[in-house]
């Protein structure tokens, strides 16, 4: 299934951006469908954004014309760029990847606080 690690998570002020990235190892990335996701505290793991292996992609309402998924087939990484953050997007940031929606493989994940 791979193991997936992410990165740049961090604190930052309302208005600003941050980019996550989330490297893939042990299989093959380019057929693989991944995705974001995010739990703030108290709160479920909610959907946030993802890009299939046949290059369409797809956002979360709350997060589109601010977040913008992509990935980079060469470097085995896909990529969250966020911007405009406001505090309700503080949360713990999960990249996931996928060959069937019930089979969702998980990195450790990233903590993105935002302040007012």
């Amino acid at each position: 299934q791979g193991q997936l690690v992410e990165s740049g998570g961090g604190l930052v002020q309302a208005g600003e951006s941050l980019r996550l990235s989330c490297a893939v190892s042990g299989r093959t990335f380019r057929t693989y469908n991944m995705g974001w996701f995010r739990q703030a505290p108290g709160k479920e793991r909610e959907f946030v954004a993802a890009a299939y292996w046949t290059g369409n992609t797809n956002y979360a309402d709350s997060v589109k014309g601010r977040f913008t998924i992509s990935r980079d087939n060469t470097k085995n990484t896909v990529y969250l760029q966020m911007n405009s953050l406001n505090p309700e997007d503080t949360a713990v940031y999960y990249c996931a990847g996928w060959d069937v929606p019930g089979s969702k493989t998980w990195g450790q994940g990233t903590l993105v606080t935002v302040s007012s």
